[in-house]
């Protein structure tokens, strides 16, 4: 997931600022020199030209806080120097003129874009939300200047409707093309007074996303469940131990931390035996950002849909929802919602199904309860044994941490040629003790392909989740500059001197977001707009590389036991794999009530819309499971409220497991397995490779030779058919 605000991102890869960043080897002389000057020029380590090996990389060892704003401010100043350059330029627009120059400027705000990235979702602290809150509104104004220059619009304009486009290479016109569509999709064809309210809405959202996400963040620092020695009843040695490192941490010595994140609620729900503790740390968990506090974002969100509704008006769409998805594969939110309403009723007939099952299990244990939210990771534990004989703590044992990154590389060797090597500490500059780096190279010809940032643990001032990002992406337009590449993970550290064990989602996830980076590392693009993302599809490889942890080649010789080295039973893989579709009831249906909201919160007119009650009437009407709540609940849903990267766009990774279910099945089908040569050569080529320089319908149907089919997806999940449930 990207490190900056959807509307940021947006913009960053319109104007040149997601890409074009460092100094290469490859350099040509001018701009080699022009990198001298800057050094030179510059004072703030924040704007300086990378530095050191590798072709240059980020000065983290010299970031200051202090150093922040004024680089910002600097960045945003040389910027519009080079836009308005480009836009009173005297020459008839070209391509080489207009579109190239948009993708070379921008240089240097986009080192500055580092490292605010860093502080923003690795390192945030209350004095960087201050400039945080400080600064947004202003780099939102900063983009919106430069999407509302008439000049600067009028030559992308003139390059696109020229004869010359015809000339072009295909990633020439398709760039052309997404600059030309941004400018156009983010109000440059306004004028007068519509053109001031679409600045001044953004101005006024900016403000709102990160008041949103500093609510998020705040109720995830500060509610933390403590907990004592009596109160550790089921729940496994590694969680107790991480539990009480956390603790220590807190300056809680002797008791055990429960963090309000989704890393150390998920296992506590799991195996706690203490059915009370159970739904406070759920309460704690599910109710970030809904606790009528200063924190609160139910009023928050209905000024985002307000505004965001009444900016699409102003460009004359119907709602934001038309708007969002207009250029995405889906085209249009009826599109998206009929994908979700295929797979819904089988995904909500499971549950009930699952419900059935755990019922059973604690009506035979005497537990007079009936299944609420806090009961269902605990019983379908139960059921997981007693259906599989699975027990998803025996499968923890042999999920450690360095031996599933050990298997990630023998993948990315075997489908990508990739080699990957440590580089030695103190080489690289890094932000913090954890985070480690790898050179990625070229097996065959040894070539340098760029740098692999992991940044694998929870701790304070990092933000929930997972997600991957770059610092630097490939491009040769301007010289070869190689591949600045990060994970991020949120998992809960082992106790001194012991390996980190994960779950089995955990691991899914692990592999899932390596699929990104291997994304990054792969491209072969000449400009930095070719690796803009389209969001329905932006997911898919990444949902693809999850298939191959079920792979025998890693299955066989990286999941051992952490402490007797032996490899996994085949009997618990065998459990592991006849437990494929266990709980995917949950799974799915926690999954799309959230990509339900989101495109009804962005197809309903928000007048109607009161956020404290919206999400129960809209979710009673799909007869939701009263056992299940949403997987990101409305006041905590920062895919979609603190920015804009999947707002009216969270289904798209739905839409994206439809590829990958078909995707996968391409492999199942090949004589070699999913570690197929020749499938594997048109899965760099066409799927990871390309990135955004090809149209991804047409890339996928150069992979597959035909579209997609949802048949595939239903399969994959232990669904009925769409025509089987009508029967």
């Amino acid at each position: 997931m990207h490190k900056f605000t959807a509307s940021l991102t947006a913009a960053a890869v319109v104007f040149g600022l997601a890409g074009c960043s460092g100094n290469s080897e490859t350099k040509t002389l001018s701009t080699q020199t022009a990198t001298d000057t800057q050094t030179q020029q510059f004072e703030n380590p924040l704007l300086k030209p990378y530095q050191g090996p590798y072709s240059g990389v980020p000065a983290f060892e010299s970031m200051q806080l202090a150093d922040l704003k004024p680089a910002l401010e600097k960045g945003m100043e040389l910027n519009l120097a080079e836009i308005e350059k480009i836009a009173n330029n005297p020459e008839p627009p070209t391509f080489q003129n207009t579109i190239v120059e948009m993708e070379r400027a921008g240089e240097v705000l986009s080192r500055v874009f580092t490292y605010y990235g860093i502080w923003r979702s690795n390192k945030s602290s209350p004095e960087f939300r201050e400039i945080q809150t400080e600064m947004s509104p202003r780099l939102s104004a900063f983009f919106t200047k430069i999407t509302q220059n008439k000049k600067l619009f009028d030559r992308v304009k003139a390059v696109y409707e020229s004869d010359e486009l015809e000339t072009l290479t295909p990633e020439e016109q398709r760039i052309t093309w997404l600059t030309y569509n941004s400018f156009a999709h983010n109000g440059a064809t306004l004028s007068g007074d519509a053109k001031k309210r679409y600045a001044d809405i953004n101005n006024e959202l900016a403000k709102l996303y990160t008041k949103f996400s500093s609510n998020v963040l705040a109720d995830e620092e500060d509610y933390v469940t403590y907990i004592d020695k009596s109160q550790l009843d089921g729940l496994p040695e590694s969680f107790v131990k991480a539990a009480a490192a956390a603790a220590a941490e807190r300056g809680k010595e002797g008791q055990y931390a429960i963090t309000n994140t989704r890393s150390s609620m998920d296992p506590f729900l799991t195996y706690s035996t203490n059915r009370e503790l159970r739904e406070q740390v759920w309460r704690t968990y599910y109710n970030r950002g809904d606790n009528g506090d200063a924190e609160d974002n139910n009023a928050i969100i209905k000024q985002i849909l307000e505004l965001r509704d009444e900016r699409v008006e102003l460009l004359g769409y119907e709602n934001y929802a038309q708007w969002r998805l207009e250029d995405r594969m889906a085209k249009n939110p009826e599109n998206a919602m009929d994908l979700m309403m295929k797979v819904w009723p089988a995904a909500i007939a499971r549950v009930e199904d699952e419900v059935a099952d755990m019922q059973a299990i604690a009506d035979k244990e005497g537990a007079d309860i009936t299944i609420k939210p806090w009961d269902y990771r605990y019983y379908a534990e139960k059921v997981r044994k007693a259906k599989y004989d699975l027990d998803s703590n025996e499968v923890k044992q042999y999920l450690q941490l360095g031996k599933l990154r050990e298997a990630m590389f023998y993948v990315a060797g075997r489908l990508f040629n990739f080699e990957f090597e440590p580089v030695a500490e103190g080489k690289v500059p890094v932000f913090h003790p954890d985070v480690k780096v790898w050179e990625v190279t070229d097996k065959t010809t040894g070539e340098h392909i760029g740098l692999w940032y992991l940044d694998p643990f929870a701790r304070k001032g990092k933000r929930s989740g997972a997600w991957a990002t770059t610092y630097r992406n490939f491009t040769t337009f301007d010289g070869k500059e190689t591949v600045l590449s990060s994970n991020n993970s949120n998992f809960v550290k082992g106790a001194e001197g012991e390996p980190t064990l994960i779950s089995w989602d955990d691991a899914e996830t692990y592999f899932h977001e390596f699929g990104h980076a291997l994304h990054f590392l792969s491209a072969d693009v000449v400009y930095p707009s070719s690796h803009s993302g389209v969001r329905d599809y932006t997911e898919f490889q990444s949902q693809l590389l999850e298939r191959w942890l079920t792979t025998d080649e890693v299955i066989n010789n990286y999941l051992v036991h952490y402490q007797t080295g032996e490899p996994i039973p085949a009997e618990l893989v065998e459990k592991i794999k006849r437990a494929a579709t266990f709980n995917e009831g949950f799974k799915t249906t926690e999954y799309m009530a959230s990509a339900i909201m989101d495109l009804k919160y962005h197809t309903t007119d928000p007048e109607n819309i009161d956020p404290d009650s919206f999400e129960k009437e809209e979710l009673k009407k799909l007869d939701m499971p009263e056992e299940i709540v949403m997987r990101h609940r409305s006041p905590q849903f920062g895919h979609v409220f603190s920015g804009e990267g999947y707002a009216a766009a969270y289904y798209g990774y739905m839409w994206a497991e439809v590829l990958t279910a078909d995707a996968a099945e391409a492999f199942v089908e090949a004589p070699g397995g999913f570690y197929d040569e020749e499938v594997a050569d048109k899965l760099v080529k066409y799927l990871f490779s390309v990135r955004n320089a090809m149209e991804p319908a047409e890339a996928y149907r150069k992979f597959r030779g035909r579209e997609a089919k949802v048949d595939a997806l239903m399969r994959d999940r232990g669904f009925p058919l769409p025509e089987e449930q009508k029967q």
